[in-house]
Parts: structure tokens; sequence; C-alpha cells
């Protein structure tokens, strides 16, 4: 049996490759699809890490989880070959959290021609905030934001 595997980032095609298998009878299985359900209310896999993994969240994954929103809303408003870099980030913790879903809403507050302000909320699945996020960022270009 051959066996082909689908990857790449959000927008690249993937969706609509599988469906097109589909069409064909070709069986697909849908790797996000089951991690969704695995990581999702009532999933396996969020017991099992409540389980194992007792007490509260670590800080650093919440600030882990803000940087990445804030990263990817200061992504979206680039130009074509431009590139960007965190110069700072802060943050304030606001509730612990222990065995909860986490949202994490970003947006740019400022983007300038170099430097840019971004921050993020972070929300349990009570939709109680649990971090509010800043940071601030630094558009590359030319041979500063080539091969990153």
């Amino acid at each position: 049996m051959i066996k082909i595997a689908l990857t790449g980032s959000i927008g690249m095609g993937k969706s609509t490759v599988a469906a097109m298998f589909e069409r064909a009878g070709v069986p697909v299985f849908d790797a996000d699809a089951a991690v969704r359900s695995l990581q999702g209310p009532g999933g396996a896999l969020l017991d099992v890490i409540g389980e194992r993994f007792p007490g509260t969240v670590h800080g650093g994954v919440l600030c882990d989880i803000a940087d990445a929103a804030m990263g990817i809303a200061y992504a979206a408003n680039l130009n074509d070959g431009e590139s960007f870099t965190t110069l700072e980030l802060k943050i304030n913790f606001l509730k612990p959290v222990w065995n909860s879903l986490l949202r994490a809403t970003a947006r740019v507050v400022k983007q300038g021609q170099t430097v840019g302000l971004v921050e993020c909320d972070i929300i349990d699945d009570k939709d109680k905030l649990v971090a509010r996020a800043t940071g601030t960022c630094m558009t590359l270009r030319g041979d500063q934001a080539h091969g990153r």
C-alpha cells in the first residue's frame, strides 16, 4: 500500500487535495481533526496532561502562546520580502491556570515603518482573562530579512 502525507502551512491547499483523494475513493486520515478531538473539550489528551502534570501551567508556556499569537498578527501585515523580530515582550499573569483550554487573541496596536506594538489576551475556557502580553516588533527588510 502506498501512503502519502500532505504537509504544509495554513492555506497551502492540504484540505483541497485531501478532498480530491476522497472523491477518488482513496482513504484519507485527517491528523488535524484527530488532534483537535483529543485536545478539545472532553478530549482524552487534556485529561492525560492534567493527570500527568498536576499544578498550574508554567508562565513560560503562557508567554510562548502569547508570543506566537502576536507574531502571527504582526506577520499578517508584512509585505513580500519583509520579516520581523521581537525586540521586547512583557506579560502580566492575572490568574493561575490548571486544567483548561486556552484561547489567545492578538492584535496589532500600531505597526509603523520600522517598529510596531502588539498585544495579546489569553482567555481560559470560562472566558476569564488569564494573562495579557505586549510586545515590540521590528520589521526587517533587505539583507536583514533574508533567510528569516
